[in-house]
Formats: C-alpha cells, sequence, structure tokens
C-alpha cells in the first residue's frame, strides 16, 4: 500500500440518529352532513347551493365513484415545542431495564379534496380543499441539544358519499405513515486514509451495434451440395 493511503485518524462532524420510530396513524373519520356537504362542493352545485343539491346532482350519475387525494404539498410536520424543554419521563423497557426517554409531541397536518367522478372514470367535480391535523405524542431518546424531524412516509386515504332518501354524507378516513427521527450533530474520531480520483474509464457511445447471426447449416442452406452454385457479377 501506498504511502497516501496508509491509516491515520480523523476527527469528522457528522449527524448521529439517537433514536428513529415509525408509527401508523388512523385519523378520527371526518364527516359532512348537509348543508355543509354540498357547500363543499361548489364545482356541482354552484355558488348558492341548496341543501342536498349535491345528490340532486348526482342522481344523474348513479355509478359514481368518490376518489380522495391527499395535497402532498401541503403535508406540514414539526415539533410541538415547550418553553421549558422536554419532559423526561421513566420508561419500564419489554425487557424490564428502566430508562428516561423525553416527551415529544409532533404536529402532523395537511389538505384533502375529494373527486366525483361518473362510471367512465370523468371528473364530475372535486371538493373545496379539507384540512386535517393531529399531535401525537412519542416517548423518545431526545435530550438537550438534539432536533426533532418527522415526515409522513406513506397513506391511504378514502372517501365515500351516500345519497339516499333521508340521509346525506360523506365520510372520509384518512391513515397515515409518521416516520420521526431525533439527530444531532456530533464529532466522532475515525480511522481513515486519504484516497485519490480514480481514472476515467474509456467509454465511447456506441449507436450502430453490430449485427451477430446465429450459426448457420450450410448443408441446408445457402444449398451447399443442392445443385450449382450460382455466380453473382
Amino acid at each position: 500500500m501506498s504511502h497516501d493511503h496508509e491509516k491515520h485518524n480523523v476527527c469528522i462532524s457528522v449527524p448521529k440518529v439517537f433514536d428513529w420510530v415509525t408509527r401508523q396513524v388512523d385519523l378520527p373519520t371526518l364527516s359532512f352532513r348537509e348543508p355543509e356537504l354540498s357547500t363543499l362542493f361548489p364545482d356541482c352545485t354552484g355558488p348558492t347551493p341548496g341543501p342536498g343539491s349535491l345528490c340532486a346532482l348526482l342522481q344523474a350519475f348513479p355509478n359514481y365513484q368518490t376518489v380522495c387525494r391527499v395535497l402532498e404539498n401541503s403535508l406540514l410536520t414539526n415539533e410541538v415545542t415547550n418553553p421549558f424543554g422536554r419532559t423526561e419521563v421513566e420508561v419500564i423497557l419489554p425487557n424490564g431495564e428502566e430508562v428516561c426517554l423525553e416527551k415529544v409531541k409532533v404536529l402532523a397536518k395537511g389538505l384533502i379534496e375529494v373527486d366525483l367522478l361518473d362510471e367512465l372514470g370523468n371528473l364530475i367535480c372535486t371538493s373545496d380543499p379539507i384540512d386535517f391535523a393531529t399531535i401525537q405524542t412519542f416517548y423518545l431518546c431526545a435530550p438537550e441539544g438534539t432536533s426533532v424531524d418527522a415526515f409522513i412516509s406513506a397513506g391511504q386515504c378514502d372517501a365515500e358519499v351516500v345519497c339516499d332518501a333521508n340521509f346525506s354524507q360523506l365520510d372520509i378516513s384518512f391513515s397515515f405513515c409518521l416516520d420521526v427521527h431525533v439527530f444531532a450533530d456530533v464529532r466522532l474520531e475515525i480511522e481513515a486514509a486519504y484516497c485519490k480520483p480514480r481514472h476515467e474509464f474509456p467509454v465511447s457511445d456506441v449507436i450502430c451495434s453490430e449485427n451477430k447471426f446465429p450459426p448457420q447449416c450450410p448443408v441446408v442452406f445457402p444449398g451447399k451440395g443442392f445443385g450449382k452454385k450460382t455466380s453473382v457479377n
């Protein structure tokens, strides 16, 4: 090994993950009845909708579908901070060991839209944005000096509009995975070696590939042994 690759100790600054949990959050069902239901779909019912006007319009689409969409650009997650800092809590682990963790509250919020489609999948109309919000409490290794980073990694949204003679309602259910990281920048001493850039590989862009033919059977084709050869001038 050359001198340039001899190992030596270096001090680096890197983000260290103190804790990381993932939780499935099932929001309570969001329900809307008249007159709020018709007001929620102004594209369907006009600027001054009357109670029941949405379901009256949907009578022309007996096989309508309801699709729920989460507006990803609206998603927001952050720690709900306390001016006195995070509360410490004694927690007993499943193995019986007792540890001190911090109580962390995380806000997750965003917007949902509901599309009404006909039986062919064509858009009838879209609801106004519907907001959701929840505060989740976690017990994490999050000592003073650490930061909390939370994000929604996946989700499932379902919606259903029910219309009958005496009842009209929109129900929305939304479940999502909330990932919470606790981290802080730390300085580590590690064994390392200096490195140099590698040599580039000789690369050329090939546009026309070489035509490769499978092995031939000269006895059968092009006719060796079957009559005279024909010269081509």
